[in-house]
């Protein structure tokens, strides 16, 4: 994993096209594209975080090739209400959200600038990025669907190009913007069974998510699995998980793989979808998507070979300021054989108080401690238990 995303499980994802296609505006590739690199942060909930400009105001936005159409949070201080127009409702993971639209005069992502046109808005919480800090914009394929997209996930950096540029050289597997859904599209292989079609989802921080049924299909008999929790647009979900020991993509084959199952008739199979390639899964390689091209391409990053990281807690968490808060309990784990409650509340760890930087501090990871290990847990009234650490997927 490139984050410890045992806190918080997260599929920001794609609304399925709207009937009422937005009109697009004019894009634009400046011709030093190939200099213009956009440096960016994951998210707590590991997506792609940036800057961009939307009509003279400096915005925060995620990179989201699952969403067919880019999205402005309608709590943003972009948010121009003259220029608010209409109703509609879209799909979303957890299920559906009304969105309204509304015309811009610029955006500029890097090297990319958009004259005119119009964005969706929906709200768009903090909890949607996995921390405390909300964003202004998720950018989507009407965007980025005409360029290569080259994300640089080890150096942190992303840029757009001309279409059939081949800057670097890797495993290779189809890739296509889909007529029905409008957003980028693969698929994938598990044992014997090709699932398709997956979406491509940079929105999404999780690795691989199939549906119930390809789930049913794919994953053997016996498979040690357990749960966890998914936040998307509509609000949580839980899904399945288990660590597969190869999948396929194109010609690239991948070990010991994170792989979630959404419940019957969950987001995936309302749209017609098989699944979703997020993040947590491309996040190890250097990716080149080009739709226009017909292909993805994955070159290795240092962090290709390492095992998942797997809970030995069974605790999944959210971080509001001092305290974590338990959002999800993981079936058969340490923490549901302990009575561990959703909702329960922790403010120190072996005796050291959580902080707001608690996600990317060295505190965080106790929660996927080596077996044997025991932690002491201290509630925000001053109670105290202990956690023993276990392997149990």
């Amino acid at each position: 994993m490139i984050r410890l995303l045992l806190p918080l499980f997260l599929l920001l994802a794609a609304m399925a096209p709207d009937p009422s296609a937005p009109e697009s505006g004019v894009l634009t590739l400046a011709t030093d594209s190939e200099r213009r690199w956009i440096p960016f942060t994951l998210t707590p909930g590991n997506q792609i975080r940036f800057r961009a400009t939307l009509d003279g105001h400096d915005v925060t936005a995620v990179l989201d090739t699952g969403l067919s159409d880019s999205l402005l949070a309608r709590g943003s201080a972009a948010i121009d209400p003259a220029r608010l127009t209409g109703g509609d409702t879209a799909n979303a993971i957890g299920g559906r959200v009304a969105i309204a639209w509304m015309t811009i005069r610029d955006l500029e992502v890097g090297a990319l600038h958009r004259r005119g046109g119009r964005l969706a808005v929906a709200p768009l919480p903090a909890s949607a990025t996995g921390g405390g800090e909300a964003i202004d914009l998720l950018v989507g394929r009407d965007l980025l669907a005409g360029h290569a997209l080259d994300i640089d996930y080890p150096g942190r950096r992303f840029r757009l190009l001309r279409s059939g540029r081949l800057p670097f050289t890797g495993a290779t597997a189809p890739l296509a913007v889909s007529p029905e859904r409008h957003v980028y599209e693969s698929a994938v292989t598990v044992g014997d069974q090709r699932l398709a079609p997956m979406i491509v989802d940079t929105g999404d921080g999780a690795t691989i998510t199939i549906n119930a049924e390809a789930w049913s299909r794919a994953v053997p008999r016996g498979q040690p699995s357990t749960t966890a929790i998914a936040y998307g647009l509509a609000g949580p979900l839980v899904t399945d998980l288990a660590i597969l020991p190869a999948i396929r993509l194109g010609t690239l084959t991948a070990r010991q793989v994170e792989v979630r199952a959404e419940p019957p008739n969950g987001f995936s199979t309302t749209i017609g979808a098989a699944g979703r390639i997020g993040s947590g899964f491309l996040g190890r390689y250097r990716v080149l998507l080009d739709p226009g091209a017909g292909r993805m391409v994955l070159a290795p990053g240092p962090e290709v070979g390492q095992p998942p990281l797997r809970s030995t807690s069974g605790l999944l968490l959210g971080l509001a300021r001092d305290r974590l808060r338990v959002l999800h309990v993981m079936r058969g784990s340490p923490a549901a054989t302990a009575g561990w409650r959703e909702g329960d509340l922790i403010c120190a760890i072996d005796g050291a108080p959580v902080t707001p930087d608690y996600l990317a501090s060295p505190l965080a990871r106790w929660s996927a401690a080596p077996a044997g290990t025991t932690t002491r847990l201290t509630d925000c009234a001053g109670g105290e238990r202990t956690l023993l650490a276990r392997d149990f997927y």
